[in-house]
């Protein structure tokens, strides 16, 4: 499964548990229906923070590099839409029989409430994400600009495993020879090229 579809999953069941909390709650003490509404959205949005915030620790900690990590935005958005859409559709299907849970109709509540739970699921995750890394970005000695320019042989090699360091240099030298000659290769064939299209441009301006 998926690392978005089992958190949409998740939080979608949650929606659903909070929703019906919702309904109990809200019979049993009307007056106080704003209040109970926003207290368990909060507790909506503190469990999606958390389990960003976890995301983004453990995404960090795999990935010192900030260029190679995993593209959290697109998971999180996912997780969001699939629990807006699926605890709405739940949520609906559950006030046929139960009347104490308050829904709208069936195209508001994969709609209008979905496109909120996915919000309430996107922002307080993503902001927890980039908390995680700063933390551990933070907390990790700094080990100066990376380089990212160019193909060094050896580097390549090295990153290979190879340990003995007579077959590094023999595989280096190898590998720098094939990519010169391939090099020379590719400047011939496109010299050749211009060659013959100046052959063709002067022939063709002879015969007319």
């Amino acid at each position: 499964m998926t690392t978005w579809l089992f958190r949409g999953l998740v939080l979608a069941a949650g929606m659903v548990f909070l929703r019906l909390a919702q309904g109990t709650l809200i019979n049993a003490s009307p007056t106080n229906a704003g209040t109970i509404s926003l207290i368990l959205v909060l507790l909506f949005g503190v469990a999606a923070s958390i389990w960003g915030l976890f995301d983004g620790l453990s995404d960090a900690r795999a990935n010192p590099d900030p260029d190679r990590r995993r593209d959290l935005a697109m998971r999180w958005l996912m997780a969001g839409l699939v629990a807006g859409g699926l605890s709405g559709l739940v949520a609906w299907l559950i006030s046929l029989f139960d009347a104490a849970v308050y829904v709208d109709g069936l195209i508001t509540e994969v709609t209008v409430f979905a496109a909120f739970t996915a919000l309430m699921v996107f922002v307080p995750a993503m902001f927890t994400v980039s908390v995680g890394r700063w933390l551990v970005d933070r907390s990790r000695p700094d080990e100066g600009p990376r380089h990212h320019s160019g193909t060094d042989v050896f580097e390549s090699v090295l990153d290979e495993g190879y340990e003995d360091p007579a077959e590094q240099v023999a595989v280096a030298g190898r590998r720098e020879e094939s990519w010169r000659q391939e090099s020379r290769e590719a400047v011939r064939e496109v010299h050749e090229t211009v060659q013959q299209r100046k052959y063709d441009l002067k022939r063709g301006s002879e015969e007319t």
